[in-house]
């Protein structure tokens, strides 16, 4: 069972970043997006190169999500983005509150059910072989 919900997770991820990061890619061309952007998330992309590093990233990591490859630096990676993409929606836009709170449990997951890969990350003194 832990498994099957570990490959929910990973692919709802993935469909959600690389989903996020070709809609961005839409905004940046200048084109109409697909699924609609947060004006509040739009705004502190101010300057392009951000937006454009950001949507990337979100391609990369939800095609080896979805791909089933390097997950835990992928799990790593996304941390600070989902984290950013909680606490925006949190404090500036609360209309995709459930997506980022389903974002954060769905890594979560993957979080724990990697947690013997982090483990050796966390500790105090390590010693190099």
């Amino acid at each position: 069972m832990s498994k099957l919900i570990m490959h929910v997770s990973r692919i709802f991820l993935g469909i959600v970043f690389l989903t996020a990061g070709i809609n961005g890619y839409f905004v940046i061309f200048g084109l109409e997006p697909f699924i609609a952007t947060s004006p509040e998330a739009m705004a502190l992309f101010e300057f392009e190169y951000l937006l454009i590093i950001e949507k990337t990233l979100e391609i990369i990591c939800g095609i080896l999500l979805i791909l089933h490859q390097f997950l835990p630096l992928i799990l790593i990676i996304l941390a600070p983005v989902i984290a950013n993409i909680l606490f925006l929606h949190i404090f500036l836009d609360p209309s995709l509150l459930i997506l980022a709170i389903l974002l954060v449990l769905a890594h979560g997951y993957l979080l724990f059910y990697y947690r013997k890969i982090f483990m050796p990350m966390i500790h105090r003194k390590h010693n190099p072989s």
